[in-house]
């Protein structure tokens, strides 16, 4: 059993409350390996009785708070008295974000998931609003304390310390990912240096500004360190020399995907830790790899996830694939309880070298499942081409997806950079050959392959987009691999 007074002697938790109270003050020394080792480190019995009780209060209440979700318990019929165990939970029906959106298009702007008064709301964030009307994140000064917190937790798992200096080379917006790096930095009493991103010529500056500054830990997209590692040579620069550590990043599943990680690694000479579960979820890195590196730990005493299956959302066995469902714990302001990922994973249950005890996503969160696209029968993901892709020598950074459709079969056109060598025509044919074979070995079909030279495909200054469904127009121009 976890000695709750032990917790709140030593570390400054007093779990006894809810929700949790955190000490400010509290730092372990920098040769620790754990923040809180009682509930890293805990039996699944052990950690579970916490979690049940966090679950309980969290459900309560909501169910007190916010009409959306007693509305949406009622007619699933199911109340707080429903839960007498973790088990029940999934007896809770699944919000989507569509809900979400026609929730707050009723009630503006938060919608009736709040469950503070708005003039307690200490900070809005939200989603872009690229594919629909933005969903509006209100959250309280208490709740915002305990995100700082809880990242403090998980970046001091990934190796970061009060010693590091840390660039943040992403959006400061609506985005909440770099304001999450920032405050759990600011927790750790790291150097935070909030560079951004997305201004032009911003990426060069930022090259010029980190061999000033020297950081020793960088965040941002896995896209985006590719595409500052390729202006830095631009400019003249070995990305090593930037002297990195440590590469933590969010927002898009590169860092969790093999070949990219190994090419981060490779490139700066420092480690590449996976991390991130969605915006809404904030704390989003309690999906989150530890430095060793052996996929994201589901910190499951900040917030509850089950992998579930993506059509009846019941939890899957370990070992499965499915999809993960996300419960706050700590929550006051906006909770979600029960909120569908949509995004592809695969969970495990066995022990980590670092002695946490957490499930784990070995493969890190590895696609969506409405990202998917079929193509002559197939199921086929972004994420399987950039993992071919990158295991190949020669490849030039970038690729762009088209699919597209001849009379009545539907086509895959792939779009590669090369790096140019001395004798260009033979070594593009060996290239072609090779990278067709990577990703037919990879996909099952073979593709229609364009290989186009190194900076011809545009880079990113955040998440990339590479996929266009283009199926009412066939690109003669293009000349169909034998």
């Amino acid at each position: 059993m976890i000695d709750l007074q032990q917790l709140r002697t030593a570390r400054g938790v007093d779990l006894t409350a809810w929700p949790p109270r955190y000490d400010t003050a509290y730092l372990p020394s920098d040769k620790e390996e754990y923040w809180l080792p009682e509930l890293e480190c805990a039996g699944e019995a052990e950690r579970s009785e916490i979690v049940f009780g966090k679950l309980t209060n969290q459900i309560r209440y909501a169910w007190e708070r916010s009409p959306f979700y007693r509305r949406r318990w009622q007619e699933a019929g199911v109340s707080p008295d429903t839960l007498k165990s973790l088990a029940d939970l999934a007896r809770f029906p699944v919000i989507q974000k569509a809900e979400m959106r026609v929730a707050q298009e009723t009630n503006p702007p938060f919608g009736d998931l709040l469950c503070i008064e708005a003039e307690e709301i200490s900070r809005i964030h939200g989603t872009s609003g690229t594919t629909g009307r933005p969903v509006v994140f209100g959250i309280g000064r208490d709740d915002w304390d305990r995100v700082a917190n809880a990242h403090a937790r998980i970046m001091w798992a990934a190796g970061i310390r009060p010693h590091d200096r840390i660039i943040i080379c992403s959006f400061f917006s609506l985005y909440v990912g770099s304001w999450g790096a920032l405050i759990g930095g600011e927790r750790i009493r790291a150097a935070m240096f909030p560079f951004g991103a997305g201004i032009a010529g911003q990426t060069a500056r930022a090259v010029e500004w980190a061999l000033t500054v020297r950081p020793t830990a960088f965040y941002g997209t896995p896209s985006y360190a590719l595409r500052f590692a390729e202006v830095a040579r631009d400019e003249g620069v070995n990305p090593r020399d930037f002297g990195l550590r440590i590469l933590f990043f969010s927002g898009e599943p590169g860092a969790g995907i093999p070949s990219t990680k190994r090419l981060i690694e490779e490139t700066f000479g420092g480690a590449c830790i996976d991390m991130g579960s969605m915006a809404e979820m904030t704390p989003w890195m309690t999906n989150g790899e530890c430095r060793q590196r052996t996929g994201m730990h589901l910190w499951q005493d900040i917030v509850y996830a089950e992998v579930c299956d993506p059509d009846t959302y019941k939890p899957v066995p370990f070992g499965r694939e499915g999809t993960p469902v996300y419960t706050h714990l700590e929550r006051t302001s906006q909770p979600m309880i029960r909120l569908a990922s949509n995004d592809r994973t695969r969970w495990i249950n066995a022990p980590c070298p670092c002695g946490r005890t957490y499930p784990r996503l070995p493969d890190g969160i590895y696609g969506r499942y409405d990202d998917v696209f079929i193509i002559r029968g197939k199921n086929l993901y972004p994420s399987a081409i950039e993992d071919a892709l990158r295991g190949v020598e020669g490849f030039g950074g970038e690729f762009q997806v088209v699919i597209s459709r001849q009379d009545s079969m539907d086509e895959l056109l792939i779009r590669a950079e090369y790096i140019p060598a001395e004798n260009v025509e033979d070594s593009i044919d060996v290239l072609r050959t090779t990278m067709v074979e990577k990703i037919r070995a990879r996909l099952g079909l073979r593709p229609i392959l364009e290989l186009v030279p190194q900076g011809t495909l545009p880079r990113t200054e955040f998440k990339a987009r590479r996929v266009i469904d283009d199926r009412d127009v066939y690109r003669t121009s293009v000349v169909r691999t034998k």
